[in-house]
């Protein structure tokens, strides 16, 4: 009968070196000294040493020169090897695709942006292609050394496949296997998710503590994400897609002084019960003015509500008769934003619309989740507190106990920030666990 050997020894020399390991990137990036690791990690001094020895080895970790000390000998210090395995991020978007390499510390080797030619799968993989290769020269980095790659996409992602379900603001992408693309060129591991959902973890990232977190990205079109307690909810899949959600009247001007209440006459029109001359008889078939694809670009009633791009065009019609106001000069959503905080009496009745609309939609799902905060992310985070306090106003009245209300300090980077983090968490998980 053979002897058994105890596999003790290799089994707590690998742990040793995953926590000495955790430790360092728990300090990074500051350099941090072996008395420092061994308080951090409760190993003795011997243990550390060794662990730190098996990881310079190993290439995770650097060695700085020792800092002058005033009394005693000088300590070596530790830090991460970053480029021990970057990390690529993927934005990609229906108008921009951004790309993004990190070290392992989180630090930012490349950040490339590139504007989608036309709106079809085609342009989009071509802008894919050329800001990842521009990231990847920039870093001085070859694909191969790259040890993660999470890649953010509009629309519903199927979690187990990464497979692109329903997109309609870019035809024929549900068609591309971006995943399958991003394995062959890269051979590590690669994610796949939905943008609003990555910036939903990018926001709780930056908190501390548990809780429930509501994050809105919010430009052209609007998507959310939720985390509970750290993780994201996924529901069935679809859980914050919001610019699906119909407004109690999705004319955001309906209530501004001025405005045409709901299903007024125009002036002479003919009565409600008169045919005019000619007509065709209605289409039995012709799709609603408020189902997602009735203006043909696959927008959820919210979003051709209250997009960007609708609240410029709710801030011109307003403009029309004022042509004082500086909303007449109003070219971007911005511009609305900046002419409310200005005083512009107009625009703040803009601002006050669109905020109304979008509480009022959001309300419900408030009720539902009793979120501790709503995270605004996208263009819109910029829009600063003139739209915020109106937000915060209307949820008072419509919810129980509202939640505070946020605009994300990364605004259009949001999304990028969280696919770099999933990223690296990937990393640190198979690190941590066979380092």
């Amino acid at each position: 009968m053979t002897e058994e050997r105890p596999a003790g020894t290799p089994v707590l020399r690998r742990m040793n070196r995953a926590a000495v390991l955790d430790a360092v990137r728990r300090r990074a990036p500051e350099p941090v000294r072996l008395a420092e690791l061994s308080q951090l990690t409760e190993l003795t001094r011997p243990t550390v040493a060794q662990a730190v020895e098996d990881l310079l080895a190993a290439g995770w970790l650097r060695q700085h020169a020792p800092q002058p000390a005033t009394v005693g000998r000088p300590a070596t210090r530790f830090s991460l090897n970053g480029r021990a395995a970057p990390v690529l991020g993927l934005d990609v978007g229906p108008h921009t695709v951004t790309a993004g390499i990190a070290d392992l510390a989180g630090e930012r080797l490349a950040v490339i942006r590139r504007t989608v030619g036309r709106r079809s799968a085609r342009h989009l993989l071509e802008a894919v292609d050329e800001a990842t290769e521009e990231a990847l020269a920039t870093a001085g980095l070859a694909a191969e050394q790259i040890a993660a790659v999470t890649a953010a996409t509009p629309g519903i992602v199927e979690e187990t496949t990464g497979r692109v379900l329903f997109v309609p603001s870019v035809p024929g992408w549900s068609e591309i296997d971006l995943a399958g693309r991003l394995r062959a060129r890269f051979r590590c591991a690669v994610t796949v998710e939905n943008d609003a959902n990555l910036a939903a973890l990018a926001a709780a990232h930056q908190r501390t503590g548990a809780g429930t977190l509501l994050a809105v990205q919010w430009g052209e079109r609007l998507g959310a994400g939720v985390v509970i307690d750290g993780r994201l909810h996924r529901g069935a899949g679809q859980a914050g897609e919001i610019g699906f959600i119909r407004p109690v009247d999705n004319r955001p001007d309906a209530h501004l002084p001025n405005a045409d209440p709901p299903n007024a006459d125009p002036p002479d029109a003919d009565p409600p019960d008169a045919d005019p001359p000619d007509a065709d008889p209605p289409d039995a078939d012709a799709p609603d003015a408020d189902l997602p694809d009735a203006a043909g670009d696959g927008r959820g009633p919210l979003e051709r509500a209250i997009g960007a791009e609708a609240i410029v065009n709710l801030a011109r019609r307003r403009a029309a008769a004022h042509p004082e106001s500086r909303l007449a000069r109003a070219t971007d959503a911005a511009a609305v934003f900046a002419a409310a905080a200005g005083g512009d009496p107009l625009a703040a009745e803009v601002v006050d619309r669109v905020a109304a609309v979008f509480a009022e939609a959001i309300a419900p799902v408030v009720l539902v989740l009793s979120p501790h905060v709503i995270v605004i992310g996208g263009g819109i985070a910029r829009a600063g507190a003139v739209l915020l306090d109106a937000i915060a106003r209307h949820l008072e009245d419509l919810t129980l106990t509202p939640p505070g209300v946020e605009l994300s300090e990364l605004a259009e980077g949001t999304v990028l920030t969280g696919a770099i983090q999933m990223a690296l968490d990937e990393v640190w998980r198979d690190t941590l666990t066979v380092c």
